[in-house]
């Protein structure tokens, strides 16, 4: 098990899975003043909270199934992120043309984003002409077209923000460890947990770790651990696929959302990295969780279908495609109904300190973050910081990148004006991703080494830091996750 420090004998909690959720308890529970360790069987991020669509949003659709609580805390959520990681998380346009006799009217949208932006605390909307459409989205179906919607939501690099958040919380005296398997809880003889046997995947080495609590955040594994206490109720792992393609081949700064004409579910077209994402699919993944999740054939054709629909002459093929992404979404599910209608609600388990938390949206984190520490608040030390855990968890204010004065200081530390030829967006994009880090980056890297790899965003000093300072163990930690020029450069060869 490799790590700058030894691991140690016992910890106040365990955290057991990589992803965003179990990232999002490690840093919720340092700054609780706690002892957290973390593990996780293969890289860090290296599931579904790395193969998303990339947004932080307010999840608009959930409106319309009359979930007005879970919206709301989505986009409070989301509104938060944006000022706590700015150049992480980052604004983001959408536009959604409306047609006659296909996918909702202007009336239910103008309803529904109306709630949005009473929500958000500001409008978030606007309503474009059918002539203003056409200019905004050049080569849309204009058959039976009437307008379009613009709305904010907030688009992130999923790999990054579960870094972040597990390398900020290492940096306040938390540990975690990757390619680190839980094999299984032990219990004393009340059946209250004492500790959880891990074993490093790759070098066999095993060890027992004491500790009363194991928090089990590993999304469609976490069955494994944890059998559902509920009869009739598991985990239903689907899969949501997406194609990559050059963004040169339909320039765009905005997202384009519509209705897929086949089964009537929102698909999106989005800018990203340079590139565009076509997605995403929502099917039973029937494969072995444990195993790369790639995308079939059928779902393929699915989104080919529906780009052909919605740009009829854009004349994209598969063959323009240079790169497709798949996860597996933890569902809770008591009956099988279609799958892009099951609930994406989380839910807590809780088993003589064993806490299982599941399910869930990336937006919504924290919450999850802080119901699971409440779950085990029973049987976890009281620390000095906060004698319970809230309903709404403080602030995280202070570990985020900043804006404003804050960024100018930072760049004053962290990067020479008279070597740098960064601008302050490509600082604060730099900050936004490492946080205080970024300075050991500066520090290891010289002026030149703050330039882009060819055309992409991504700095050589990036690549250098990565190596050097994320517990990388293969080549693809560090171009997939690390940054991202694995998947959408053409000369980043990987294994």
């Amino acid at each position: 098990m490799k790590e700058d420090k030894p691991i140690g004998k016992s910890y106040d909690l365990v955290i057991v899975g990589g992803g965003v959720t179990g990232a999002g308890v490690f840093h919720e529970a340092v700054r609780q003043g706690l002892s957290p360790l973390l593990v996780e069987a293969n890289d860090f991020a290296w599931g579904t909270s790395s193969r998303s669509s990339k947004m932080v949003h307010g999840g608009l659709r959930y409106l319309k199934e009359g979930k007005f609580l879970l919206t709301r805390s989505a986009v409070r959520e989301r509104q938060r992120l944006l000022s706590v990681y700015p150049g992480l998380v980052d604004p983001l346009n959408f536009i959604m043309p409306i047609y006659d006799g296909h996918g909702p009217s202007m009336g239910a949208m103008k309803f529904g984003l109306s709630l949005y932006s009473l929500m958000a605390g500001e409008k978030q909307h606007q309503i474009f002409s059918r002539t203003q459409t056409l200019g905004r989205v050049p080569k849309v179906c204009q058959t039976n077209l009437l307008s379009a919607v613009g709305f904010k939501d907030a688009q992130v690099d999923d790999a990054r923000l579960v870094l972040r958040l597990i390398f900020d919380g290492c940096d306040m005296g938390g540990q975690a460890l990757n390619y680190t398997r839980a094999q299984s809880i032990e219990r004393n003889a009340k059946g209250k947990v004492t500790g959880v046997h891990l074993k490093d995947t790759e070098t066999g080495l095993r060890l027992l770790v004491k500790t009363p609590v194991v928090i089990n955040a590993t999304g469609a594994f976490a069955e494994t651990l944890h059998p559902s206490p509920v009869k009739g109720f598991h985990i239903r792992p689907l899969r949501g696929s997406h194609l990559v393609f050059p963004g040169k081949l339909y320039p765009m700064d905005r997202v384009i959302s519509f209705i897929h004409p086949l089964d009537k579910r929102p698909v999106f077209l989005f800018p990203w990295e340079g590139c565009l994402f076509l997605g995403t699919t929502d099917v039973d993944h029937t494969g072995d969780v444990s195993k790369e999740p790639c995308i079939t054939m059928d779902e393929a054709e699915y989104l080919m279908a529906g780009l052909a629909h919605i740009l009829p002459d854009l004349k994209l093929s598969l063959d323009d495609c240079i790169a497709s992404i798949a996860g597996v979404r933890p569902i809770l599910s008591k009956k099988k109904v279609t799958a892009s209608k099951e609930s994406r609600e989380h839910v807590v388990w809780k088993d003589c300190g064993l806490v299982t938390i599941t399910g869930g949206k990336l937006t919504t984190f924290r919450l999850l973050a802080a119901d699971a520490l409440r779950a085990a608040q029973k049987y976890l030390p009281k620390c000095s910081k906060n004698k319970t855990y809230p309903t709404k968890i403080a602030s995280c204010v202070e570990s985020g990148s900043g804006s404003g004065a804050k960024l100018e200081v930072a760049t004053k530390s962290i990067l020479d004006p008279g070597t740098s030829k960064l601008s302050p967006k490509a600082i604060q994009r730099l900050l936004g991703r490492y946080g205080k880090r970024a300075g050991d980056m500066a520090a290891i890297c010289t002026g030149e080494d703050f330039s882009s790899i060819a055309t992409t965003r991504t700095l050589w000093a990036e690549l250098c830091h990565g190596a050097r300072h994320e517990q990388i163990r293969h080549l693809s930690d560090l171009l997939l996750r690390r940054v991202r020029i694995g998947f959408f450069y053409p000369m980043a060869v990987w294994t």
